[in-house]
């Protein structure tokens, strides 16, 4: 509406200026002019007319059979006149037209003129001004018309570049609040399923569409809890069944080469199925209770709690950390799973002999053993929900180091993993930055 609008004004005064410019349209203005230019003699008898580039005599002497002018006194006789005056008709075959115009016809010509008064020493003046409609129609054929046409492409111009302003600007506007909430569903994550679109200050037409992707977000939502509660309720039904059949393998009567490997796959499956209960905890936000806690206190609390497996690989576990160092801002029972899965998974991978260490920073901890290292091309996948890689020596279920990126998810901290000079490193970044 603004562009049209405006456009309208612009074609007003486009059309405005055009009518003063094109030749024959202004005809009492140039009566006018005329009459202010008549000159008088000593008696104050009119003499001619004062010359000039706008309104040029030599006109009515070149075009005597177009234009022409003479002067009235206040009875109605002539006293001045131009060559071309003396072809005028007598005043009864002149016909009267409003607002001082007049108009007569010679030789099938029609003539349109305009009259106006000036008064000078007690005495009026008529002067009449006459131009024919042929000269008109030329003038405006042969200059007029071109005129016009470049008045239209420069008004096009003109109106195409106000126009598009005006659409960048409204649309700019229009399309504000679309860019908010564009904005907005990208920070939705499977950890913010509870977060819905807002519909102040959108646009109606936007409304129902905001309201549809608002219910699939409720959908997905009520899908993902129900995996999320299907995940927990099947882990923690599998634990008390699991721990009947150990208490049953155990007080079987067969020999130790049948009971030990149905041992030692009852306490795989347990393994598993805490696992899946700690997955299934870490994947939930309201789990998370988050208190400023001693890193350094946590890690070696972690490397206590996994010693005996330590020892049984011949691997030492080394704490390297300044209990003076800034608190971290944790949940403590996720952190402490966080630092038990990255040392279990890093002494299931260091030879015997060798030292698994654990470096706790202001800003940053690191998990390093002294193995083999994974290839490069399976580093991505570490962190990847029950992604086992050809030459893994434990028997894990795969769950381990995508548990530890739930947590630092959870947390908003960065997990990367890396080769060293010697084996694995895991480092847990608390800031997020390019670099890492």
């Amino acid at each position: 509406m603004a562009g049209t609008l405006l456009s309208i004004g612009l074609l007003v005064a486009f059309g405005a200026i055009v009518k003063d410019r094109l030749p024959g349209m202004a005809l009492p203005e140039r009566t006018q002019a005329l009459a202010e230019r008549l000159q008088f003699d000593a008696q104050g008898i009119p003499t001619g007319f004062t010359d000039s580039d706008i309104h040029p005599l030599w006109i009515y002497d070149s075009l005597r059979q177009e234009t022409a002018w003479r002067v009235l006194d206040d009875k109605g006789q002539v006293v001045l006149l131009s060559p071309g005056a003396t072809r005028w008709p007598d005043r009864d075959a002149i016909t009267q037209r409003p607002e001082q115009r007049f108009e007569f016809t010679y030789d099938d010509v029609l003539y349109d003129g305009a009259r106006e008064t000036r008064q000078h020493d007690g005495h009026t003046w008529v002067v009449e001004l006459a131009v024919s409609s042929r000269i008109v129609d030329f003038l405006h054929l042969s200059f007029a018309l071109p005129f016009i046409r470049l008045g239209v492409i420069a008004f096009s111009l003109v109106l195409l570049v106000t126009f598009a302003a005006c659409v960048c600007l409204s649309l700019k506007y229009a399309l504000r609040p679309l860019r908010k909430i564009s904005q907005a569903a990208t920070q939705i994550s499977p950890r913010s399923l509870s977060n819905r679109l807002d519909t102040d200050h959108v646009p109606a037409e936007l409304i129902p569409l905001i309201a549809s992707f608002n219910q699939a977000l409720g959908r997905l939502e009520k899908s993902f809890r129900g995996q999320q509660d299907f995940l927990a309720t099947a882990a923690h039904e599998l634990k008390t069944p699991l721990t009947l059949l150990r208490a049953e393998v155990e007080l079987m009567e067969e020999s130790a080469e049948v009971r030990e490997p149905l041992l030692m796959q009852v306490s795989h499956l347990a393994r598993q199925v805490q696992q899946l209960l700690l997955l299934a905890e870490a994947s939930e936000p309201l789990s998370y209770r988050f208190s400023d806690v001693n890193a350094c206190e946590v890690a070696r609390d972690a490397a206590g709690y996994l010693q005996r497996i330590a020892d049984d690989a011949s691997v030492r576990l080394v704490i390297h950390g300044d209990d003076e160092m800034p608190k971290w801002h944790v949940d403590r029972g996720a952190f402490f799973t966080l630092l038990k899965n990255l040392i279990e998974n890093a002494i299931q991978h260091a030879p015997p002999g060798t030292v698994v260490s654990v470096d706790v920073r202001g800003e940053s901890l690191s998990v390093s053993d002294q193995g083999a290292g994974v290839e490069p091309e399976d580093i991505p996948h570490l962190f990847e929900r029950f992604w086992r890689g050809v030459h893994r020596r434990d028997t894990g279920a795969g769950l381990g180091l995508a548990i530890c990126q739930e947590i630092c998810t959870a947390h908003g901290w960065t997990l990367t993993a890396c080769n060293g000079l010697t084996g694995l490193t895991v480092t847990v970044y608390r800031i997020k930055s390019e670099q890492y």
